[in-house]
């Protein structure tokens, strides 16, 4: 009798463990997959933002919110209009 219960007791254990581990994997079955479902982790295609640093005080701003100058095919970013105006000073020789 008290082998009975053993057996059934881990049957039963073990029963539990596999529905709950089904049940883990309906809830993610869909998160981090690609289209096809290969598997592998979905990863952004896009950057979402890149940091600049600024030539004349060298803060990092991001690129889609810093003040740019084109000059000599180059592009400058900048956080403020002021280090933009201090920055074209110090080009034209001015301090």
């Amino acid at each position: 009798m008290v082998i009975r219960f053993a057996v059934l007791a881990v049957l039963g254990a073990v029963a539990w463990l596999l529905v709950r581990s089904l049940i883990g994997r309906g809830k993610t079955a869909g998160r981090g997959r690609t289209a096809g479902g290969s598997g592998k982790m979905q990863q952004d295609s896009k950057v979402q933002d890149v940091l600049v640093e600024d030539p004349v005080c060298h803060t990092l701003v991001p690129k889609n919110q810093a003040i740019r100058l084109r000059q000599d095919g180059t592009t400058y970013y900048f956080c403020s209009e002021a280090c933009c105006d201090k920055f074209v000073g110090k080009e034209r020789g001015e301090q």
